[in-house]
């Protein structure tokens, strides 16, 4: 089947599904973000049950130099650490038995670390989950007067890039500074990124990184592709768009991002994307990337403050990585749900007091390999599930999170990429509480709660499934993505 940007709906009748058509004018992405690392917003990596764990250590023999600090610098520190984006360090014995009996508690609760995913289900990269062993060694050492252990026994601290998740940037692009009044309703800006560089080049990867705060709930951006000839100044123009439900036209001439004579420049959406608990990822050279022009623009559109106690100020920026040579596989996405190719079955109209349970649904024309997945919901979600159907009846299990939370919303990439034969039906499945049961809900009491103003509001409600894919090759399923990120991500000290 050719490709081509339209949806394919005759089927969609009969199937309740559509069938996607992936164009080489599609969505092409590639600073998708993921997980790795990024278990450790908080604190660990857990699985909610404790059975079948055994410690083969004696309780009274646990210490922290021998056994419980490889756990906590394998998954802890990477934000436990000063300058790190956890509220506070675990770098050293004292500032872990400190929240000794704490990180007991949620680790024996699976309440840490923020790694939703059920790996019951299916598996992706960076996912740090500890073994019942660890979690024991971890109450016990809690329990039995968290003695400190040899000095020399102590393991070496990781070291991990400043200022970036994926190391040295090729170039840094900062947003204007965002002043932030004590405010209790959400603020949705657009913010333009200009810049200018020697030559055109390709792009491997972006990352936003949030400021020092982390006062960004969510950002999404793409890129503006210039030729000189058609805008003699990128950098003319307003850098904030504060539009109170604008049209996209009047950010553009706010925010002067036409070429001079009216006309829009080159776009690549998607180029750059955060959202709470996000990490971002490179996959292999040659898979994925983009061109990067002489002069462009980078947009931080809906960029989304939500809800502050306290006037601050946000400073937040974008690395940009190059690639060595052009993209041999561009990546493309696609997105089911609300604001996206496919129908919500029922619609996605919450009332109050209501347990609802939402699907939509979408078949793939082609043979595809699926690299990274995001699910995403609000406030009323409760729990999610994505799958693959193939033609012949097999299931695919994409993802399954039992119990959903709004703050750790991740992109996951699998470890090695999932083929989806063509035909095969793509279904999720979202479960959205709307009682007074929710401890989440935002109205109390409850009111009818829905997408239809397609806000992205907190106070709203989506319900998407996003997926990065690249067309199959014989092979895709042999690519190791974990051990290729390891290899190019420094967060672990040399050995």
């Amino acid at each position: 089947m050719a490709r081509a940007d339209l949806l394919f709906l005759k089927n969609f009748k009969k199937s309740k599904a559509t069938v996607f058509g992936f164009g080489l004018k599609s969505v092409i992405l590639i600073s998708k973000v993921f997980n790795l690392a990024f278990a450790g917003i908080l604190l660990f990596s857990a699985c909610n049950s404790e059975q079948g764990g055994k410690v083969s250590v004696e309780p009274d023999k646990i210490t922290f130099t021998e056994h419980i600090a490889p756990i906590i610098y394998k998954n802890c520190v990477f934000c436990h650490r000063p300058e790190g984006i956890a509220p506070f360090s675990l770098v050293t014995y004292r500032n872990v038995y400190r929240k000794k009996k704490t990180i007991a508690e949620v680790v024996s609760k699976g309440i840490m670390p923020p790694w939703p995913a059920d790996p019951s289900y299916s598996h992706f990269v960076g996912e740090r989950i500890l073994t019942e062993d660890e979690k024991l060694l971890i109450k016990y050492w809690a329990q039995n007067g968290a003695k400190k252990g040899p000095e020399e026994a102590m393991p070496e601290l990781p070291t991990f890039p400043e200022g970036s998740f994926l190391g040295k940037p090729d170039l840094t692009l900062w947003l204007d500074s965002v002043v932030l009044d004590a405010h209790s309703l959400d603020r949705f800006l657009t913010i333009k990124i200009p810049f200018e560089i020697p030559k055109d080049t390709f792009v491997r990867a972006v990352e936003f990184v949030p400021g020092k705060d982390n006062l960004v709930h969510h950002m999404n951006g793409h890129l503006l592709n210039y030729k000189e000839q058609d805008k003699k100044n990128v950098f003319d123009g307003s850098r904030i768009a504060d539009l109170q439900s604008p049209k996209y036209s009047e950010e553009f001439q706010l925010l002067k991002m036409y070429n001079d004579d009216g006309t829009e420049p080159e776009r690549v959406h998607s180029a750059v994307n955060y959202l709470p608990g996000v990490y971002p990822t490179l996959y292999p050279e040659g898979l994925g990337g983009f061109r990067l022009s002489k002069i462009g623009a980078f947009v931080a559109n809906d960029i989304h403050y939500g809800p502050s106690h306290k006037n601050s100020v946000d400073r937040s920026h974008i690395n940009v990585f190059y690639s060595r040579k052009p993209p041999d596989r561009p990546t493309f996405e696609l997105m089911l749900g609300t604001n996206g190719q496919t129908e919500i079955v029922p619609p996605l109209v919450v009332p109050p007091n209501r347990v609802v349970t939402c699907r939509t649904k979408g078949v793939v024309p082609e043979d595809i390999s699926v690299l990274t997945i995001n699910p995403h919901m609000h406030l009323l979600g409760t729990s999610f599930k994505a799958f693959g159907l193939t033609v012949t009846g097999d299931t695919i299990p994409l993802i399954r999170i039992k119990r959903w939370d709004f703050n750790w919303q991740y992109f996951y990439t699998f470890k090695n990429p999932v083929k989806l034969p063509k035909g095969t039906m793509i279904i999720v499945e979202g479960v959205f509480d709307n009682t007074a049961n929710n401890p989440f809900n935002p109205f109390d009491p409850p009111r009818t709660i829905s997408d239809k103003n397609r806000t992205m509001k907190t106070s709203d409600e989506m319900f998407q499934f996003i997926i990065t894919w690249v067309p199959y090759q014989k092979g895709d399923e042999n690519i190791n993505m974990e051990t290729f990120l390891e290899q190019v991500t420094p967060t672990t000290s040399e050995q």
